[in-house]
């Protein structure tokens, strides 16, 4: 198997540096929008520096510096497209202040304070990493007064290769499919996943707390997926340990009780637990959202890694588990990050590595993480859904690390059925 050309851009220890008398020099009152072509603006908030009387010192406004603020992913395809014309490898990292009204309205709008462009170089990028840029810049044009100085703004860009694996089911967890290996245009089928169901009564009687009736509906649980080589031995397997019943009174899984899955993968003859994945539904707004957990085995001892994040049952999203970055829109993504250290997926064994990049501006120990681990996209519930799996390079040592992560993926796809409202009968394969 061969991983397929990503390349990350991270944007971090963005700061701002403006002289005292600079008016919304508060918390709070200054954002940056990064934007790259063709992927969406990210708009995050920015520490502010001020200037002492001499410059040789600086004091902290407010907040502590975000290590890393963005992060862009561009696979070989949107590389190529990039670089067809000069203005589609340029970042954008554009600089405003809150304009309020003494205090008496919170935001009157926003004023631009200055623009910060940078060009990639995505091509280089794909095989070693650069430093785009890192440093500060000054922003805004003053009136030729010596008196004002412009705010400057202190930002780091790097580009990296970011390879990954990519897999993909022929059909729906449930169904038995194969999954195939995709490198370019090539598919080339590495796993059989056969999906099996302990049939058991356990029928659950409950009241209704609005009509009063009871209800007797069928607990899900005994479902499991087993994840085969080509040779056709297990290399990996995701089980349902936790079933998914209805709460009290209800007709939902609620998170104070959720279902769970336990992962498991190869260690000798036997297999031995490496995840956990724990999931539930609640309302959100118009429309329920599937929540969820993850927590990784690390000596026999679940430690949570991934925070509770949801995923949208009627459009569906992604699960991702990415140590990077903070997720951005807790809909579709799961962050995961470790101040000591980091965790190694593939021997499960913590490293003490600490953190070998520029990013850590400010901060009195930079902090290790991840970086991206794996994703997979989940469609809603009345929709058929064909994961497709991205897994990291690095946490592919073998054979089996792969297949963990794609057992993985196919519990949080079915966790979209268990999580079904109980009033909702499921598809004939999961009965």
């Amino acid at each position: 198997m061969d991983p397929c050309t990503f390349v990350r851009i991270t944007v971090g220890n963005l700061v701002i540096r403006a002289s005292p008398s600079v008016s919304n020099a508060a918390s709070g009152n200054w954002f940056c929008k990064i934007k790259l072509k063709s992927f969406p603006r990210q708009v995050v908030a920015v520490p502010v520096l001020f200037r002492t009387e001499s410059e040789s010192q600086s004091r902290l406004c407010s907040g502590e510096v975000s290590t890393v603020a963005a992060c862009f992913t561009l696979s070989k395809a949107q590389i190529e497209w990039s670089l067809t014309k000069p203005e589609r490898s340029v970042l954008s990292v554009k600089v405003y202040s809150s304009v309020t009204s003494c205090g008496l309205v919170p935001s009157l709008g926003e004023k631009v304070i200055g623009l910060f462009n940078v060009s990639l170089d995505l091509k280089t990028a794909e095989t070693r990493t650069c430093l785009a840029h890192h440093g500060w810049v000054e922003l805004g044009t003053n009136d030729k007064s010596k008196k004002k100085k412009n705010p400057d703004l202190h930002v780091s860009v790097r580009v990296e290769p970011d390879r990954r694996f990519m897999f993909e089911f022929d059909r729906e967890p449930e169904c038995s499919p194969k999954i195939f290996h995709l490198h370019g245009n090539k598919r080339q089928a590495v796993f059989t996943c056969k999906f099996g169901i302990k049939h058991s009564p356990n029928l659950i009687r409950l009241s209704s707390l609005t009509t009063g009736k009871k209800h007797t509906w069928r607990g899900r649980k005994g479902w499991s997926i087993t994840i085969h080589d080509l040779s056709g031995s297990p290399v990996a397997m995701a089980t349902i340990v936790t079933p998914f019943v209805p709460s009290p009174g209800s007709k939902r899984v609620s998170k104070s009780s959720p279902g769970a899955w336990l992962i498991l993968c190869p260690d000798g003859y036997i297999m031995k637990p490496w995840g956990r994945l724990e999931a539930w539904r609640e309302p959100a707004g118009f429309s329920d959202v599937l929540g969820y957990r993850f927590h990784l085995f690390q000596d026999d001892i679940a430690t949570e890694i991934s925070s509770s994040s949801s995923i949208r049952t009627k459009f569906g999203g992604s699960f991702v588990i990415d140590g990077t970055i903070a997720a951005a829109d807790t809909n579709t993504a799961a962050s995961l990050a470790l101040s000591d250290g980091s965790f190694d997926l593939s021997s499960r064994l913590s490293t003490r590595s600490g953190c070998e990049s520029d990013f850590g501006f400010l901060l009195p120990q930079a902090q290790g993480n991840l970086g991206f681990v794996m994703s997979t996209r989940v469609e809603g519930v009345e929709k058929q859904s064909r994961p497709k799996v991205e897994v990291g390079e690095k946490y592919v040592k073998c054979v089996e690390d792969a297949a963990t992560h794609v057992a993985l993926a196919a519990a949080v796809d079915l966790s979209m059925d268990a999580c079904r409202l109980f009033s909702h009968k499921l598809r004939k394969e999961l009965r």
